[in-house]
């Protein structure tokens, strides 16, 4: 483990966004404490993806990237030169974070073979993304450094006013022992989204044939999409409070189940132990998909350019979330259900 360096006496883990990316960097939180436990571990983020990692047990201090700060990011470099990193790990590489980890000052610099930014690094990884999981991809920085692998899960603290805003939105529902599943139609690329008159089919479907409450999730943005998914359910469903990503990860951990677009609340809820009946098809399942044990993915078989990883659809009928039956979603909501009945 680092041959030729002594125990490394600060740490600065960097993943500037977005919020299923920083989940899916926690593991390599875990197993840095694991190895050195005495060290200064921190983590750069940006604003909106500071609560994923706060509160984790592995972690000194956050250190945050505010993009609408003018000269945040001059700032942001005399900050991270002044605490004397020993090691930094770019598990984002874009070129502001390789800029940023070039101007550290660490003498140990962690990042992926992209292009010119592979220059800002000493420690140069071999990029995995298109044939390994992100966790795996992220935990590969560690094993550049010879850093031992003892933990793959995932961990996002919740605070003690999270849960409690939970316990008591399930306790003026009356939702304690009912089957309560949660719909997520938001997505950060509009090719991630499967149509709301579909969820609102799906949603009808729970409620009738499984006697479920369905809440509806939503975040900045999104109000008006489960409004319009309530108005075309058969019956009323239930539409989640306006909360911040710890009362989210609340409310997701009592779900008995998620159906969910590839997005940040699904890699929430695998996150937070609850299983997910995952939505696929610009992205792939195998490398982006919900981590962990008795989740389920649908996609829409037989078209040639699902997992094409576009932010646009590049043969424009966004047939992979489009033309995606509601038959396949619900068959991988059941296929989760059963699990839970399992002993």
């Amino acid at each position: 483990m680092l041959i030729g360096m002594k125990d490394p006496q600060k740490i600065l883990v960097i993943k500037l966004r977005a919020i299923g990316d920083v989940i899916l960097a926690t593991p390599v939180l875990e197993n840095l404490r694991h190895a050195f436990s005495q060290a200064q571990i921190d983590f750069l983020t940006e604003k909106s993806c500071a609560q994923i990692v706060a509160g984790h047990p592995a972690l000194n201090e956050i250190l945050i990237l505010d993009r609408q700060e003018p000269g945040a990011g001059r700032k942001l470099i005399r900050q991270v030169r002044a605490r004397r990193y020993a090691i930094v790990l770019d598990l984002f590489g874009n070129p502001r974070s390789a800029l940023l980890t070039r101007l550290s000052g660490a003498p140990r610099r962690v990042g992926f073979r992209f292009r010119i930014r592979r220059y800002a690094y000493n420690v140069i990884v071999e990029p995995r993304g298109d044939r390994v999981h992100e966790v795996e991809f992220n935990l590969d920085a560690l094993r550049a450094l010879e850093i031992p692998i003892v933990t793959r899960k995932l961990f996002v603290a919740v605070d003690a006013g999270s849960e409690n805003f939970a316990a008591r939105f399930w306790r003026e529902n009356a939702l304690e022992n009912r089957l309560v599943i949660g719909l997520n139609a938001s997505g950060g690329w509009y090719t991630k989204r499967w149509p709301l008159e579909a969820f609102a089919q799906l949603g009808s479907r729970l409620q009738r044939e499984l006697n479920a409450v369905v809440l509806l999730l939503w975040g900045p943005g999104e109000y008006d999409d489960v409004k319009t998914i309530a108005r075309m359910m058969q019956q009323p469903p239930l539409l989640a409070p306006s909360t911040n990503l710890k009362q989210l990860a609340a409310l997701l951990a009592r779900l008995a189940l998620l159906v969910s677009n590839d997005s940040g609340p699904l890699h929430l809820a695998a996150a937070m132990g609850t299983r997910v009946a995952g939505i696929y098809g610009p992205t792939r399942p195998d490398l982006q998909g919900p981590w962990g044990e008795g989740h389920e993915i649908a996609v829409k078989t037989g078209l040639s350019c699902l997992g094409c990883n576009g932010v646009t659809c590049k043969i424009v009928t966004h047939d992979c979330m489009k033309k995606l039956p509601v038959e396949a979603v619900w068959e991988a909501a059941l296929k989760c259900f059963a699990r839970l009945q399992q002993p």
